[in-house]
């Protein structure tokens, strides 16, 4: 039974301090996952944190946080419209490893909020991941998206790829 209750809302720019550390927390997870260093996460200021705060209620983007009863940030994923693929970009995934797995939800209630506003954007969405990433590729195939066969450098590593993957959206 679940056990593991949460809520999912926007992120706004007061949030700075729990996207702060939520992201020095999924990059100390998992740091090929994301195209920022510890090192570069831990320079921002104040105003930077602030600023992906508001991505949360931006024009062409979303920010969502998985929030659990007793206030703690488990997870978060974000989306943004990118001139480098044909349709919204699905960044920022995490989800703390006490609240993986499909029996908690997490990931499905974090994905389905991104994908809400990515049809108001497109039919699609995409995404990259680390040719490294295995458990978060098949994590991404479980819930609808295929390799589209394209990849790109990694930008902390040039000589590692990304991999694209894209979802066709069902309208609803």
């Amino acid at each position: 039974m679940n056990t593991l209750a949460f809520s999912i809302r926007r992120t706004i720019a007061a949030d700075w301090r729990e996207i702060r550390d939520l992201r020095l927390e999924m990059i100390r997870d998992t740091p090929s996952a994301y195209n920022e260093t510890l090192e570069g996460a831990l320079g921002n200021d104040e105003a930077e944190w602030r600023m992906r705060g508001e991505r949360g209620t931006a024009d062409h983007g979303i920010a969502v946080a998985a929030i659990d009863n007793a206030g703690r940030w488990v997870g978060a994923m974000a989306g943004f419209v990118s001139e480098q693929v044909a349709g919204p970009l699905l960044v920022g995934v995490y989800v703390a490893p006490g609240y993986r797995g499909g029996e908690v939800g997490v990931t499905d209630a974090l994905l389905s909020a991104v994908e809400s506003w990515a049809r108001t954007e497109s039919g699609r969405l995409f995404l990259h991941v680390h040719e490294d990433n295995a458990r978060a590729r098949t994590a991404y195939e479980r819930r609808g998206f295929t390799a589209t066969g394209e990849a790109l450098p990694y930008n902390l590593d040039p000589g590692r790829n990304e991999l694209e993957m894209v979802k066709e959206l069902e309208h609803v």
